[in-house]
């Protein structure tokens, strides 16, 4: 694991696995899993479906503004650039 995996993972509700770390969000209608890769630093949004055995990758332009903000402060917390959120792969 890298350094910043390890920060994300002192987060709350984030955890550090091989060189990436993730995150579930559950909103009101909607849940997440977020994924940060160390690696080639970049961040990967995935819509949680039905009993949270099903997830596919969504552009950032769907996920909700404070989800997308709370990433951003979780990176930064975690000594990443917080613009790495709106990288594009």
């Amino acid at each position: 694991m890298g350094e910043h995996v390890d920060a994300l993972a002192d987060l709350e509700g984030w955890r550090a696995e091989d060189f990436a770390a993730r995150v579930h969000y559950r909103g009101a209608d909607d849940a997440y899993s977020i994924e940060y890769y160390e690696p080639s630093n970049c961040v990967l949004y995935w819509k949680v479906k039905g009993d949270g055995e099903v997830a596919v990758p969504v552009g950032r332009e769907s996920v909700p503004d404070p989800l997308r903000e709370r990433v951003r402060q979780d990176l930064d917390d975690a000594g990443v650039d917080p613009d790495t959120e709106a990288r594009q792969l």
